[in-house]
């Protein structure tokens, strides 16, 4: 049996689960998830591999009109993501979005839809929390557009139908050798999760506008044998006001998000490590071009 790999990109508005998604059609937690929206900011590779596929899907930003800078490049990345991709999976939740206007009448999304030759896949995800009578009736309203080659109801939270959704993606891959060795489920390296697993906390814990001024990077990252491994972070803020809620009274708040973030790389690692936190203050840093591109995102457009 020849091999089958290419790049399949999952596309949707925000909080519509495709972090979930990712995370259960790879069997393991690589991606981010939080119940708040605009979680995941950077597009993140996960690697399916098999003895006669490869699959490697790019879980990318919710599709949004962007506000600032950050958005701007965080939708780069979804437009880039889509250019790269062999096969299109959108993510529409029926919880949120019963009769699929709010998805499909997206003006981005509708573009997409229309324009795009490459094969698309709609999944129909948190079916658990909707009526079969619902879903079918969607399932028809939206076979009629014609624009997927198939229509598959799931459940990410549950891990319902990813075979079947594995299935179709393998159906619709080009023939050719895989990209990545069979062992290899992300190309990011453990700094790149490490600073995730971090944000993730303050996602968690942290209401308003906190979540969405704060970055986190990896300062430094030893391993250290016979010793716990040494990482220091630095959660970037943009007001003095925000480092003193993230810090809170007599640094409370913060060791709580250190104890927490510490035991999740833990598990994550395999391993003990000391982890170090602390907060800086960088004004506007979402705006600014240089400190955006030194925190990892995409470089202006040529």
């Amino acid at each position: 049996m020849k091999t089958k790999t290419g790049y399949v990109t999952i596309l949707g508005l925000p909080n519509a689960g495709k972090s979930t998604l990712l995370n259960a059609l790879l069997g393991q937690k690589l991606s981010i998830t939080t119940n708040k929206p605009q979680t995941t900011r950077k597009r993140l590779i996960g690697i399916l591999s098999d003895e006669n596929y490869q699959i490697i899907f790019l879980d990318t930003p919710g599709i949004l009109k962007p506000a600032y800078l950050l958005q701007e490049k965080m939708m780069d990345s979804v437009v880039q993501s889509i250019k790269d991709a062999d096969v299109l999976i959108l993510i529409l939740d029926v919880a949120l979005d019963p009769g699929g206007e709010k998805t499909l009448k997206d003006a981005f999304i509708y573009d997409l839809l229309s324009k795009s030759k490459k094969p698309k896949i709609l999944l129909l995800n948190k079916i658990d929390l909707s009526s079969q009578e619902q879903v079918n009736e969607l399932i028809e309203k939206v076979g009629k557009t014609n624009y997927f080659k198939r229509i598959i109801p799931i459940s990410s939270k549950l891990a319902y139908n990813v075979h079947t959704v594995i299935s179709e993606i393998i159906e619709n891959l080009p023939e050719g050798p895989k990209y990545y060795p069979d062992e290899n489920v992300s190309d990011e390296n453990e700094r790149f999760f490490v600073s995730e697993i971090i944000r993730e906390k303050i996602f968690e814990h942290y209401k308003d506008e906190i979540p969405y001024s704060c970055e986190v990077v990896i300062v430094d990252f030893k391993e250290r044998e016979g010793r716990k491994d040494f990482i220091q972070a630095e959660i970037i803020v943009e007001r003095d006001s925000q480092k003193g809620i993230l810090i809170g009274k007599q640094g409370t708040a913060l060791k709580r998000i250190g104890e927490e973030s510490r035991a999740s790389i833990e598990e994550f690692l395999q391993r003990p490590v000391y982890l170090d936190l602390h907060v800086k203050v960088r004004s506007k840093w979402r705006t600014d071009e240089n400190m955006l591109k030194s925190f990892g995102y995409p470089g202006e457009k040529e």
